[in-house]
Parts: structure tokens; sequence; C-alpha cells
């Protein structure tokens, strides 16, 4: 029963992540309306299913460190990005720490190809960070399993 859970809340992670996506791109926001009842929803199946602090530690850690960057530059990360890191973290427990590495390398990409084309100019102008982060939390639940 337990692997039937993990699949629904796996396949449940997922489809926030996409609808949390395209929000981003089309209108540059992680509405809290979505983020937040999704990693509470994760956070309580997890915790049911696989009993432990690691679901909420992880939360907790990726979501600080990436309000540590929102702290140290104010507008170059949202806090729609640092909770959706909460879900992260909630969602892949141990494995977090993948979905921000591969979330904050493939972010260079854009990023490299924005200052290239701009310049200077280009350090002032922001990308959607939600798809990069979805992208990491896709990859850290397919490398790194589910479970913490």
């Amino acid at each position: 029963m337990t692997a039937a859970v993990d699949i629904v809340v796996a396949g449940f992670f997922v489809a926030v992540l996409v609808v949390i996506s395209v929000v981003d791109v089309r209108r540059r926001i992680v509405p809290n309306r979505l983020v937040l009842p999704a990693a509470a929803i994760v956070l309580a199946a997890r915790t049911l299913v696989h009993p432990s602090p690691v679901w909420i530690t992880a939360g907790a850690g990726a979501a600080a460190f990436l309000l540590i960057a929102a702290i140290v530059r104010p507008g170059g990360m949202g806090m729609g990005d640092v909770k959706l890191a909460l879900l992260l973290g909630v969602a892949v427990g141990r494995s977090v720490p993948i979905a921000l590495v591969v979330a904050l390398a493939a972010a260079t990409v854009p990023s490299i190809a924005i200052l290239l084309r701009h310049g200077t100019r280009g350090r002032a102008m922001a990308i959607p960070f939600a798809p990069f982060l979805a992208l990491g939390g896709l990859v850290a639940l397919v490398v790194g399993g589910p479970l913490g």
C-alpha cells in the first residue's frame, strides 16, 4: 500500500509542478494558493506513510537556502520560489539538494545567454525560476527517489 501512496503523491507533486511552472512563465508568480496547500498535502502524506522528521527538515532547509538568496539580493529571488523549495523538500526529502543543484545549474544557461546578449543590463533582467525548480524536483524524484 505504501508504494501506491508514494505513486499517488509523486503524481500529485508532478502535476502541481507543471501547473506552477506554467503560471510562473505566464504571470511571473508562484501562487500561494497552489504551492502552500500542495506542500501541506505532500507533507501530511509523506509523514503518514513514512513517519520521519526528514520531510519537514528537508522542506525547511530548502526554503531557508533560497530565503537566504532572496534576502542577500532582494528582487533576485521571489518568495514564491522559496515556498516552492519547501514543496520540493517535503516531496523528495533527503534528495532535495539534487533538486536545488539541478535547478541552479539549469537556470545558469538562460542567465548566461541574457548576459551575453544584453551585457550588464542583463543583470537586472529576471527569468521565471519555478520551471527550473520543477525540473530539479523531477530529477530528484527520479534519481534520488521519494523516500527520505
